[in-house]
């Protein structure tokens, strides 16, 4: 069970770095399109990716969240739908 804490605990603090740079290159892509409405083509499929990046970093926030959750009301050992979900955030996955 450590080692699954330790895992969880490191893919929360990645998740959190991820966020962090994110959402700082969307603020910069937001900058720099409010200078001139022709920016939106040119950059307006990266702020999307920027966008998506912190969309799937809830997503698996969300799915930490509900691992806890079932450790928590006592459910002995892990599913084998719980192993998947973290082995896919751990290989940096969506869990689909």
């Amino acid at each position: 069970m450590k080692k699954f804490v330790k895992y969880i605990d490191e893919a929360i603090d990645n998740i959190r770095k991820d966020r962090d740079v994110t959402r700082r290159l969307l603020d910069d892509v937001m900058v720099y399109l409010s200078k001139d409405e022709q920016r939106h083509r040119e950059v307006g499929v990266t702020a999307a990716k920027y966008v998506e990046t912190l969309q799937r970093s809830n997503e698996q926030l969300v799915k930490i969240s509900a691992l806890l959750q079932k450790k928590e009301s006592k459910q002995v050992g892990l599913t084998p739908d719980d192993k998947r979900d973290i082995f896919d955030l751990l290989q940096g996955g969506e869990g689909e």
